[in-house]
């Protein structure tokens, strides 16, 4: 595995921890629905979580917002909508991003709710 896949791991690790701390139960990781992979799906209340975790190792400031395109949230709509559909669950949806930027002088997770809308 490249070092770059082993440190995204760590980031679903590290965001997966952060999730269950903040009172989330994580439903699924991973989900595949054809070209479609969200990396965490989580539930908190009433709401279904689709979690995108962006992880960095330098100290480049980026707005991690920025750095999800419109391709890939269209492909996070059909997974999202792959997975409520099949459950046949009647819950409110929303799109998060966490990212996770760790190097040798920093650490630090932000948790951006409602990161993008799917209309």
């Amino acid at each position: 595995m490249g070092k770059h896949n082993e440190f995204g791991k760590e980031g679903e690790d590290l965001a997966v921890a952060y999730l269950i701390e903040k009172g989330y139960t994580i439903k699924c990781r991973n989900y595949r629905f054809l070209k479609a992979e969200i990396d965490i799906i989580a539930q908190k209340d009433d709401i279904l979580a689709i979690v995108e975790v962006r992880a960095r190792s330098n100290d480049q400031i980026i707005n991690i917002a920025d750095t999800v395109t419109k391709k890939k949230i269209q492909l996070l709509v059909n997974g999202a909508d792959n997975y409520v559909t099949e459950r046949n669950l009647d819950i409110e949806v929303r799109f998060d991003i966490i990212a996770i930027l760790k190097n040798s002088k920093i650490f630090r997770i932000e948790h951006l709710e409602g990161a993008f809308y799917h209309f």
